[in-house]
């Protein structure tokens, strides 16, 4: 079988995820080919009618489409639907289902340095309240985390992911000052927002003066790979968690939604970060 993969938003032409997923065909031994289909939101529905004509067997859905694919899926998996958006589509005899990979690709790479890090006792700091982190936040409940307080400048769109909480889980909504006070009391503090991306690389959302060294700091950033806010948490002697370690591992379950390959993909968040950097 020739698996045909690909990738639709705009603009797409740096992404990695061509990269990424033949990585994923060669270690799977399958022949296939993932390619990009850009076109800006108007030219959705001729670029959703030629992965039609072409049968393509699953693509990747990135802004501006995540959400408003929703309206030309046949189906759409539960969590995806509470989270009002898709980032994985897959050809199920002719028909299309969405998902959401990316806070079960969260948690898969963070797992993977951290095995012992996520259950109850975990104690979780989310830096904002935008789509990422309504997957993340998700995610970590379904992995039984008991307390996670969510930090952001709109305290309403904060208190408007609460709204997704499921089971027993402590949640407080925070403003970044109170943040900062309260850092010594999280495990884990996830950044979530754009802030400290390319090209604005000094920016830190939050200060670290209060964090605990045995704590783990995530940014998903993955451009530039060390953020500001990883440099500053390394500096505290604090743990990390670099972005693109997202980025290969919500790849790995879309990957694995498409081709039922659930692949070791450990040793390439290094190759990755080699790829990032151009070398």
């Amino acid at each position: 079988m020739m698996y045909k993969l690909g990738l639709i938003g705009h603009p797409i032409g740096h992404s990695l995820s061509p990269w990424i997923h033949q990585q994923f065909l060669d270690l799977a031994e399958l022949d296939g080919e993932y390619k990009l289909y850009e076109g800006d939101r108007y030219a959705l529905p001729g670029v959703l009618k030629h992965l039609k004509e072409i049968g393509i067997d699953g693509f990747n859905v990135t802004v501006p489409y995540k959400q408003v694919i929703v309206d030309y899926l046949d189906e759409i998996d539960s969590d995806a639907e509470i989270l009002s958006a898709v980032n994985t589509v897959v050809n199920i005899d002719g028909k299309w289902k969405g998902y959401s990979t990316d806070g079960e690709g969260y948690v898969r790479s963070l797992i993977e340095p951290y095995p012992n890090l996520l259950n109850r006792e975990t104690s979780v700091l989310v830096l904002g309240a935008g789509g990422a982190a309504r997957g993340i936040y998700r995610a970590l409940i379904g992995q039984g985390v008991d307390t996670i307080d969510i930090a952001n400048r709109s305290q309403d769109k904060a208190k408007d992911l609460l709204s997704l909480r499921l089971g027993e889980v402590k949640s407080r909504v925070l403003s970044y000052q109170q943040a900062e006070e309260h850092l010594a009391e999280y495990d884990l503090i996830v950044q979530t927002t754009s802030v400290g991306m390319k090209p604005n690389v000094e920016d830190q959302v939050i200060q670290l003066d209060n964090i605990r060294n045995d704590a783990v700091v995530s940014d998903i950033v993955y451009q530039p790979i060390m953020t500001q806010l990883l440099r500053d948490a390394s500096k505290r002697g604090a743990n990390i968690h670099h972005g693109h370690a997202m980025l290969l591992y919500q790849g790995q379950l879309a990957f694995e939604k498409w081709t039922g390959k659930n692949l070791a993909v450990a040793h390439l968040v290094d190759k990755l970060e080699n790829k990032l950097r151009g070398e």
